[in-house]
C-alpha cells in the first residue's frame, strides 16, 4: 500500500480529478486478473482428486478411479435410494488389509462436473465386489441427485477405501455410543455389520441412537430390522433406539420409537447405570450411577445435529472443540468423535 500512496502524493500536481478514476480503473484490473489467476489455480492445479487417473486393470485404491457398475437401485423413502455397485473381482484389494477395517468409505465421482463426494458402503465390500450405498438426493447436492439418474447397467468410478475412522479391538471402552441422523447411520451400519454382530469385543457394550424426520424417512427397511432383531436377541451387548421429530406420516417402517430429538437427557439415560449390589435394599430402591469416563461418543449426520449434540466441526472440518449435549455431560475430547 505505501507505493500508490507515494505515488499518488508524488502526482497531485499534476491532476486533481482524474487520478481516482485512474486509481478504480486499476482496482478493478487488479480484481480481474486476481479472480483469473485464482480461477486458473483451481482449474489447472493438479489437486489429488483432480487430477486422479481412471485404471481399469489394477486393484481398487485412493489414489485413483476404478469404474464400477450400477446392478441394483431401489426407491426407499422420499428422495432416497438404495444403490448397490459392482466392482470386478479381480480389482477388489486383499480383505486383509488394513485400511479396509471399519469405518471406512469411498468417493464416487460425477463426471459431468467433475466433482466427488465420500459415502459409506452399508455392508462393506462383499466378495463378489458389491457395495450398498444408501443415498438421499438434496436439492444443493450435485453428486447425489446424478446418482439418482444412474440406471442399471450404468457406470460410475470411485475410489478408495479411505478410513474415516478406525475400530481398535482392545475392550478400553465399556461402552460406545452411537448417534446418528439420516444417512448419518451408514458408518454405523457398517461398524455393527462387520465388528458388532460378529461378537468383536466381547466386553464392550453398544448403543446406537438414530434420528429421522419422519417414519417414512428412516432408514431401508431391511437396516431397520437388522438392527432391532439384534437388538432383541443380544440386549446387554447391543442397544437401538429410534428417534423421529414427527410421527404424522407412515412409511414402511412402523416400528416408530420416540417422537422428539436426541437430546442431553436422551444421550444420558444411555449410560447410566442401575446399581442393584446392595440386594437387601433393591426391592425398594435403586441406586443410579451416572460415569462417562469409559464411554466413547460417536456422531454422525447433519452438521446442525452434530453441533448440536457434540459441538460444530473446527477449521477444515477438523474435530473442534466438544460443545453442545456431550459438553454438558462432561465428554472430553478423547471420548468424541464426529464422522
Amino acid at each position: 500500500m505505501l507505493r500508490p500512496t507515494i505515488r499518488s502524493l508524488n502526482r497531485r500536481h499534476y491532476s486533481t480529478t482524474s487520478q481516482p478514476r485512474k486509481n478504480l480503473s486499476s482496482l478493478a484490473a487488479g480484481f480481474v486478473l486476481s479472480v483469473g489467476a485464482l480461477t486458473s489455480f483451481y482449474i489447472f492445479f493438479p489437486h489429488e482428486s483432480r487430477g486422479a487417473l481412471t485404471s481399469r486393470d489394477k486393484k481398487l485404491s485412493s489414489s485413483y478411479f476404478t469404474p464400477c457398475t450400477v446392478t441394483q437401485s431401489e426407491p426407499c423413502g422420499p428422495n432416497a435410494r438404495l444403490i448397490t455397485l459392482s466392482l470386478p473381482q479381480k480389482l477388489l484389494p486383499d480383505p486383509e488389509e488394513r485400511q479396509f477395517s471399519a469405518i471406512w468409505s469411498i468417493f464416487i465421482k460425477d463426471d459431468d462436473i467433475q466433482v466427488e463426494r465420500p459415502y459409506t458402503p452399508l455392508e462393506g465390500v462383499d466378495s463378489n465386489g458389491q457395495m450398498k450405498i444408501w443415498i438421499k438426493k438434496y436439492t444443493h447436492g450435485e453428486v447425489g441427485r446424478w446418482l439418482h439418474s444412474k440406471k442399471v447397467g450404468d457406470e460410475v468410478e470411485i475410489r478408495g477405501p479411505l478410513q474415516t475412522w478406525l475400530w481398535k479391538s482392545d475392550d478400553a471402552w465399556d461402552e460406545v455410543v452411537m448417534i446418528s441422523g439420516g444417512t448419518g447411520i451408514a458408518p454405523f451400519y457398517q461398524l455393527y455389520h462387520q465388528i458388532i454382530s460378529k461378537g468383536v469385543s466381547a466386553k464392550t457394550r453398544f448403543t446406537l441412537l438414530h434420528s429421522s424426520r419422519s417414519p417414512s424417512e428412516l432408514p431401508p427397511p431391511e437396516i431397520m430390522q437388522q438392527l432391532s432383531l439384534y437388538a432383541v436377541e443380544n440386549p446387554e451387548r447391543f442397544r437401538f433406539l429410534i428417534y423421529v421429530d414427527s410421527d404424522s406420516d407412515h412409511g414402511p417402517n412402523s416400528n416408530v420409537g420416540r417422537v422428539g430429538r436426541i437430546d442431553k437427557d436422551a444421550v444420558a439415560s444411555t449410560v447410566m447405570r442401575t446399581n442393584t449390589n446392595q440386594w437387601w435394599i433393591w426391592p425398594f430402591k435403586r441406586s443410579v450411577e451416572f460415569d462417562i469416563r469409559r464411554t466413547l461418543f460417536l456422531v454422525c449426520g447433519p452438521e446442525p445435529m452434530i453441533a448440536a449434540i457434540a459441538g460444530p466441526y473446527g477449521r477444515n472440518l477438523s474435530q473442534g472443540l466438544v460443545g453442545g449435549a456431550l459438553a454438558e455431560l462432561g465428554a472430553t475430547s478423547s471420548q468424541v468423535y464426529k464422522l
